[in-house]
């Protein structure tokens, strides 16, 4: 059994709520072991033998029928948390957030060519490291900036999410 954590796309914003407590409930009950979520924005930690196409496919799917609606999930093993994690390119700076993205192959790639197009705030920066995309933004600037707002687009919801830094800290400690 590896360890997994589910990110899930749009939890608890606009319209789309559920408690974490029937998202680990679906989880269980379509085979995964030892669930439990952290935070309430759709962070759900698990154990399985599946491979990680079957995963999101069986877990999509539950989700869907479950709460009628779109789930987009993307899931990493705890390996690939930790070196996430670690990779993150840009320190700690007070009044700023660490932003990373997660998603589909290559959105990485999508998400640097927006953030070029966009007006930057002071100091905002990004950069993509072993094809998953860093963001550092001023607070209070992340749904305001130019950047923040191209990630509510539609053409982007089924390709990635993105979690603060510190919310990976909190899996790491939680696995």
């Amino acid at each position: 059994m590896k360890n997994f954590c589910a990110f899930l796309r749009g939890v608890n914003v606009k319209g789309t709520n559920m408690k974490m407590a029937d998202v680990c409930k679906i989880f269980s009950d379509v085979g995964m072991q030892n669930v439990s979520s952290v935070l309430a924005s759709g962070n759900i930690l698990f154990q399985s033998d599946k491979d990680l196409f079957d995963l999101k496919e069986i877990l999509e799917k539950a989700m869907s029928e479950h709460f009628n609606y779109d789930a987009f999930l993307f899931i990493k093993n705890e390996k690939e948390i930790n070196d996430i994690f670690k990779n993150n390119p840009f320190p700690a700076i007070d009044n700023f957030h660490n932003h990373i993205f997660i998603g589909s192959e290559k959105v990485e790639e999508t998400l640097l060519e927006e953030f070029e197009k966009a007006t930057k705030e002071d100091d905002e920066k990004a950069k993509i490291i072993n094809n998953v995309f860093y963001w550092q933004v001023p607070k209070g600037q992340t749904l305001n900036s130019t950047f923040g707002k191209i990630l509510g687009k539609k053409s982007l919801k089924d390709k990635m999410t993105s979690r603060n830094i510190n919310t990976f800290e909190k899996i790491i400690k939680k696995f």
